[in-house]
């Protein structure tokens, strides 16, 4: 286990100074200037009883201390108040005694330790406006960070997240996909996008291989947790028949549930590009909140799916435009040396997402698609 001080560093680096407050949307404020403070308090969680972490860690046993230290150290305390009931369930300590087996037989076991509750410490409990659904972490080097899709960078994009793009894209014609390939999503969780898994940790290079020993009951308690505590509603989105059984049972009267196959390679043929899960979630948000509460969707600096924000920017890149074109034809004109005609870029190879997945990944996808299909016949196009 990695001490004390290790752990808390692993935590602070992802949390913000004040945790209980939604982060600054990093992408874009430089470019629009600091969003104002009043639109997060307008959903925040009501607050019952203050939760007083250091009582309860001290009713532990010495044995539930030693097991749940990563729980204690990093699982953000808006989450550890109304999940500290479940965490020391006989079904959960059994669940550290395997992950503490794995890590004693030197078995290496994605994501990192200290980002396994790194999803809580983005998007503390009372910040969640939206929540998207994952199954199992990534289990290649340098991938999963504990937030569902989300990859690091050098990392490229998997195909499942560039599918997602392209959604995004027929939703907001003005999103851009990150430039070098990148799959990092920390932008929305800091934006109220809770991004889960079904399952927090995987060993290396074997799907599924933490499935069925605990992850599933406690994830479907902090699903539960949102769909109870978030009492003016939130979002849920819901990608593939096994995250569609996660929020069967929330109540759609105060929640919006949005279903619809994986972006997976295998299954996004069959209705996920038009889904328009991306706009129908803002559109909710707008009707419920106020258009202050909707999600922007941008991963790129400067730029923005927010209709608003996305009309200024684009008229301040023309006015750039404008402007460097009027400097380029008084340059001309003061008979300065020949500017060279610009050839169109052509996208190389490189511009291209690849669906460069490794043999295991594709049994991942093919073993998803199995569960896609085993309950559903394949509908006829």
């Amino acid at each position: 286990m990695a001490s004390s001080t290790g752990i808390k560093r692993g935590a602070s680096h992802l949390a913000s100074p004040d945790a209980k407050k939604a982060k600054t949307n990093s992408s874009i404020t430089s470019f629009f200037g600091v969003p104002k403070a009043k639109s997060a308090a307008s959903i925040s969680v009501t607050s019952g009883s203050k939760f007083n972490k250091e009582k309860w860690v001290a009713s532990l046993t010495p044995e539930q201390k030693e097991l749940l230290h990563l729980e204690i150290e990093t699982l953000h305390e808006s989450w550890l108040a109304h999940l500290k009931d479940e965490v020391i369930t006989p079904e959960f300590l059994d669940l550290k005694r395997f992950l503490k087996k794995e890590k004693g037989a030197g078995i290496k076991v994605f994501p990192p330790e200290d980002d396994i509750y790194s999803w809580s410490r983005y998007t503390p409990l009372n910040t969640v406006k939206a929540v998207i659904l994952g199954q199992d972490p990534y289990h290649n080097h340098n991938q999963a960070h504990g937030l569902a899709f989300s990859v690091r960078p050098p990392i490229p994009a998997p195909p499942s997240l560039v599918n997602i793009y392209t959604a995004i894209k027929n939703d907001y014609p003005s999103f851009q996909a990150p430039a070098n390939k990148a799959g990092l999503l920390t932008p929305w969780a800091e934006r109220g996008v809770l991004m889960l898994n079904t399952c927090l940790t995987v060993r290396a290079h074997n799907a599924n291989s933490h499935s069925n020993k605990g992850w599933e009951r406690f994830t479907q308690k902090a699903i539960d947790t949102v769909a109870k505590v978030r009492t003016r509603g939130v979002v849920f989105l819901a990608w593939g028949k096994p995250a569609g059984k996660r929020v069967a049972g929330v109540d759609q009267k105060k929640h919006l549930v949005l279903q619809s196959v994986h972006p997976s390679p295998l299954s996004a043929s069959r209705g996920w590009f038009d889904c328009g899960h991306f706009k129908k979630c803002n559109e909710w948000l707008a009707e419920r909140y106020g258009e202050e509460e909707i999600i922007d969707w941008a991963l790129t600096a400067k730029t923005t799916t927010i209709p608003a924000l996305a009309s200024i920017a684009a008229n301040t890149v023309s006015i750039k435009k404008t402007e460097a074109s009027s400097a380029e034809e008084s340059k001309e004109q003061e008979g300065t040396s020949a500017i060279k005609t610009a050839q169109p870029i052509k996208p190389s190879a490189d511009d291209e997402f690849e669906d460069d997945f490794a043999a295991e990944d594709l049994d991942a996808l093919e073993a998803l698609a199995s569960a896609e299909t085993e309950t559903t016949p394949a509908k006829s196009q």
